[in-house]
């Protein structure tokens, strides 16, 4: 069956809230599954509505990936909290949005070891992370007018908290994005260049003419209480920025540094296996021709490690958490500066 000819088809998926009824929901999105643990059972992905009277919609997710914890747990708080005469409008929360990674701490799903991020726009005969894709795709999204996604590192990647938009055709959409993205308060705001757009959220959402902030927001598969705050900070001045809820934005304690990953040559990638020294921490400015990292071969003593120099100066916006890299491993994302602004 092509593509097209599948998608008419309805979702397999059905919600237990009314995305129209006026109040507070705490609900679930439930995919029907079978397996030897359950052969009439249910992927139960938990989702919060929130609506009271006219306004924008604002939909908001975490747990792309099952072990970015920062924003899941933002958004856990959020459902918990948001007092519904706060709201201008609707808000969707989806704390969790591929809940089975999410359940079992991993990046990919573990029943079709499926990356959300790489699904979209999702197929309703494909494997449970195709499903909950084109339910995203089909569903949720165009029900909405923004989009916030909330991304960390996870346990492979430590990450300048940021808040990202995308260059896009459109020039205007392009704008409202990037002014929700330096809204957010993170330390960095960015314009970011993706290594494979094409089957991401982020593309799906931005296709349909809805503007979309991404973040990063630390990772090493793990929250502090200043990264939680950052992201706490981010979705409450998201909402306020678009209408969805009143107050002051709050802006980061020093200037907002504004940054701009042009292409490909900002990752740094492992052309070798071993043990990982990083020259740099996460923040520091980088000098093109200096080195950033050695990997040192982890058979035998006595060899000299292979440095790695950047190929561009700028800012250290990432690096990966694990001491042992493997080939392919990205080993550090260096961004320009483009402006420091006013907090």
């Amino acid at each position: 069956m092509s593509m097209s000819a599948s998608r008419v088809r309805p979702s397999p998926i059905s919600a237990t809230v009314d995305f129209e009824a006026e109040g507070v929901q705490h609900g679930f999105l439930k995919l029907p599954i079978s397996n030897d643990e359950s052969a009439w059972g249910a992927v139960m992905i938990p989702i919060t509505v929130i609506k009271h009277g006219e306004g924008p919609t604002a939909l908001l997710t975490g747990g792309n990936h099952g072990d970015e914890y920062e924003g899941m747990t933002a958004l856990m708080k959020l459902a918990n909290g948001l007092d519904v005469e706060q709201v201008h409008g609707r808000v969707i929360i989806v704390p969790m949005m591929n809940t089975p990674a999410a359940q079992a701490g991993r990046r990919t799903s573990p029943m079709d070891s499926g990356n959300l991020n790489r699904s979209f726009p999702g197929n309703p005969d494909g494997g449970v992370t195709e499903q909950i894709a084109d339910y995203f795709t089909r569903y949720l999204v165009p029900m909405c007018d923004v989009v916030l996604d909330l991304h960390s590192g996870g346990r492979t990647l430590d990450i300048v908290p940021f808040a990202a938009s995308h260059q896009l055709e459109d020039q205007d959409l392009q704008r409202r994005a990037l002014d929700g993205a330096k809204a957010f308060g993170a330390p960095t705001a960015m314009m970011m260049f993706e290594l494979d757009a094409e089957k991401l959220f982020d593309t799906a959402v931005e296709r349909q003419g809805k503007v979309f902030v991404a973040t990063e927001l630390g990772g090493g598969g793990t929250t502090t209480p200043e990264r939680l705050k950052i992201a706490e900070r981010g979705v409450n001045n998201f909402l306020i920025h678009f209408g969805l809820i009143d107050g002051e934005l709050e802006g980061p304690a020093e200037p907002q540094v504004y940054v701009d990953m042009p292409d490909a040559s900002c990752y740094v990638q492992s052309e070798h296996q071993g043990l990982l020294e990083l020259t740099l921490a996460l923040g520091e400015p980088v000098r093109e021709g200096e080195v950033i990292a050695r990997v040192y071969d982890m058979s035998r003593t006595g060899t000299a490690p292979i440095e790695y120099r950047a190929e561009r100066s700028g800012l250290l916006v990432a690096r990966r958490f694990p001491a042992q890299v493997c080939m392919g491993d990205t080993i550090a994302v260096i961004a320009d500066i483009v402006d420091a602004l006013d907090g």
